[in-house]
Formats: structure tokens, sequence, C-alpha cells
């Protein structure tokens, strides 16, 4: 499928956005996102502005958890990189740290003056529950969307197990994994 072009069942993408536009939608992003800004990411380019289909976000979004660094900030570079070269990279990843930024040197102020709090504890415990609920509610909305084949969802289920249960790093699962995922996907596109 060319690059900004929905699948058939699916609306036509918008126009690619330019700058300003990336950053504005990775500003909102950064600063919605507590406890991880990939939902708000996503819902930002996939659902409200269209910019890409779920397919592409989940490509990208994939790329950047195996590259270092923060993956929501590996795709932005991408994402930004993508639709408005050198700039839009800058724009999307500028966006997406410069409002968190500002509030976390705020917090971390307020931090030291009621860090002893049996409630703040209580509160940050609640927000981090939260932000997991989000995570794995927006892995069942991709999963759902993607209708990945049989073979894709049990390598997915092994590397969750892998690194559940067994805690095996991610590097390994990765090293192991990405090989027979890689060839899942070249075994069914011979098939089809």
């Amino acid at each position: 499928m060319p690059k900004n072009s929905a699948p058939p069942d699916e609306p036509p993408l918008n126009p690619p956005p330019g700058p300003a536009a990336l950053f504005a939608a990775f500003a909102k992003a950064g600063l919605m996102g507590f406890g991880g800004a990939q939902i708000w990411v996503r819902r930002a380019v996939v659902e409200e502005r269209r910019w890409l289909t779920e397919r592409d976000y989940a490509e990208v979004l994939g790329l950047g958890q195996v590259l270092p660094g923060p993956n929501v900030g590996n795709a932005a570079v991408m994402i930004g990189r993508r639709f408005a070269g050198l700039r839009g990279s800058f724009a999307a990843t500028g966006g997406l740290y410069a409002g968190p930024l500002v509030v976390l040197m705020s917090l971390v102020l307020l931090w030291q003056e009621f860090a002893d709090d049996a409630r703040v504890a209580a509160f940050m415990h609640g927000l981090a529950c939260a932000a997991a609920g989000m995570v794995i509610g927006t892995a069942f909305r991709m999963a759902g969307r993607l209708r990945p084949p049989p073979e894709l969802v049990a390598i997915g289920l092994l590397a969750t197990l892998a690194a559940a249960l067994f805690r095996v790093p991610l590097p390994v699962i990765v090293l192991v994994l990405g090989p027979v995922s890689v060839a899942a996907v070249v075994w069914r596109g011979g098939r089809a």
C-alpha cells in the first residue's frame, strides 16, 4: 500500500501535516500522556487527525520499541520525518517533550514538600494502575483493528509470557522472536 493511503474498508487519510500541525498534535499528546503518551499519540495520528492507518502506526511503534530510547519518542521522530522531514522530526519530538518537561520540573519542586504524605503515595499508586489499564486497553483495541493472523497472535503471547512470567530480557526476546515473526509474515505473504 502506498504511503498515506488507507485500506479500502477505512476512510481516506488526511493530507500530510506540516511541522506546526505535528508540534500541536504531539504537544497535546505529551500533556495528556500521564503514565505514557503512546496511547494519546496513537489517538491523535490514527483516530483524530487520520494521518496514519492503524497498521502504519503499529509498524512505526514496533520499530520504535526495538530501538534504544523511549518508544513513543522514537515514533515521534519517525512520524515527524515521514511527513515533514528533519523539521517535522524536531517539531513532533519537541511538542511531545516540551509541556511534560515544564510540568515535571514544577512537580519536582512540589514533590520535595509532600513526598512523605501517605495520601500522595496512594494517589501515585492509583495513577500507576490507571496508566497500566490504559496501556492494556489500547493494546486490545489495536489488536482488534489490525486482525493479526493466528501465528502472529501466538508469537505476541509467547513474547508476553517470556517477559512477564519468565523475566526474559527484551533484547533476548527481540533477537529470538523477531526473526520468527518476520519469517511468519513472509510465509503468510507467500501463501496469500
